[in-house]
């Protein structure tokens, strides 16, 4: 018989009868009378718990000897349950903790979902593709996937470098499957996260106080709804706390306001969260990411266009401008994106396809190739160092384009342009 438990550390959540019970690190469920005692210093320490379950949880201990001692419950830092030891045998003093286990099967984080019916995986696997639209170049295993989650009703965080097209992705996929609808929430720009996700308190002349809920509020609500949280890691981190128990499997709800008897607003079904994120050392205005928050998501990583899809992409884009003076522009790119990755880079960051874009879009208004590096590529890089310096080093790689493409035809006027996606 293993030796008798006399500490173990749980989380505290709400069950569908909001009553508040411990559960430890295998799913295990214990109802324990005393938590959820109205009024009393423990009930009050057991709903901040439960409502901000990555700041607190619960250890319990027995006090005294396994014979005549008892069990006290207290709140500790949430980093604890981590790699916590699950309840095993703890049943002294008295039954210990044991006793206030829940007879029902315990419910698992993340139930397992049942299989999709024949529909379902065949449009997965044969239709899905074929709603890609054509200048997204995105791997089709990985668009085939967002798809399957977005269906599945799971949570994606799209990484990947500026401008490569995770938000793009994302409303691409949204839009793609028939009797879903989709809503977009900046999270980048939000000054008040409580009031972006949760709702604002106004004072009415007639009814008094009351409450106004959020857009996200009724968005979460919204059956097959496809909610973009974009720019994730620009965002408060009071916005990331909000969201947990939201993007939680086990629990999906919101809760409107920290006291106990507060509305709580269940995510309807069908409802889908994407996550947009620029993840790495460049990117300075950007936070890190909470494990807890991370551990929430599906990844999928946008790659990077290769020379050839960004040629192809600006054809499409801009099929008036010469092809020569494309793929000069997707030379340029491509080159840095090779560069940074070398041992001793001569360059610290790379062009992007939204960069890459907007050249094409230049020389469709009549820049020439050497205006539009002026404009757009030139100031990206530091010109520190003299002729050693960043920028000497991509105007003399320009150089190498400019003046054969310029002297040709930039246009063909039977043409148009198609709409910029970026």
């Amino acid at each position: 018989m293993s030796k008798a438990q006399r500490s173990v550390f749980c989380k505290v959540v709400r069950n569908e009868n909001k009553e508040l019970i411990l559960v430890d690190s295998n799913g295990v469920e214990f109802l324990v009378p005393q938590l959820n005692e109205g009024g009393s210093s423990l009930y009050k320490r057991a709903v901040a718990a439960a409502n901000n379950p990555t700041k607190y949880c619960f250890k319990v201990r027995v006090s005294g000897n396994l014979t005549e001692g008892s069990i006290e419950f207290g709140r500790v830092p949430g980093e604890k349950f981590n790699g916590a030891e699950p309840v095993g045998n703890f049943n002294k003093p008295n039954g210990g903790l044991e006793q206030y286990q829940m007879k029902s099967i315990p419910t698992p984080t993340e139930v397992v979902a049942a299989p999709l019916e024949d529909d379902f995986l065949k449009f997965i696997h044969n239709e899905a593709k074929d709603l890609k639209p054509q200048m997204l170049f995105m791997n089709e295993l990985k668009w085939k996937y967002l798809i399957r989650n977005i269906i599945r009703g799971k949570n994606i965080m799209m990484t990947g470098p500026a401008g490569c097209g995770k938000t793009m992705a994302a409303k691409a996929a949204a839009n793609s499957i028939e009797g879903y609808t989709m809503e977009i929430f900046n999270l980048g720009s939000t000054q008040d996260p409580r009031a972006t996700l949760i709702g604002n308190t106004q004072f009415d002349t007639k009814k008094g106080t009351v409450f106004s809920p959020s857009p996200f509020v009724q968005a979460i609500q919204t059956p097959n709804t496809v909610i973009v949280l974009d720019e994730i890691t620009r965002a408060h981190p009071e916005a990331h706390n909000i969201l947990m128990s939201v993007l939680d499997a086990g629990q999906r709800y919101l809760r409107l306001d920290e006291a106990s008897d507060s509305p709580v607003v269940k995510v309807a079904e069908g409802v889908s969260f994407i996550a947009s994120a620029n993840i790495g050392n460049e990117y300075t205005a950007t936070r890190q990411l909470d494990r807890a928050i991370v551990d929430r998501f599906q990844i999928i990583e946008m790659d990077t266009l290769t020379k050839d899809e960004e040629t192809n992409l600006l054809q499409m884009m801009y099929p008036s401008i010469n092809i020569s003076s494309i793929q000069s522009v997707a030379e340029i790119t491509s080159m840095t994106r090779s560069e940074v990755k070398k041992e001793t880079p001569q360059l610290t960051n790379a062009l992007s396809t939204r960069t890459a874009v907007e050249i094409g879009s230049l020389l469709y208004d009549g820049f020439t190739l050497e205006d539009a590096a002026e404009i757009t590529i030139y100031p990206l890089f530091d010109d520190a160092g003299g002729a050693q310096s960043e920028r000497t080093y991509i105007r003399q790689f320009v150089q190498k384009f400019v003046g054969s493409t310029e002297k040709e035809d930039l246009f063909n006027v039977e043409a148009d342009t198609l709409d910029n996606p970026f």
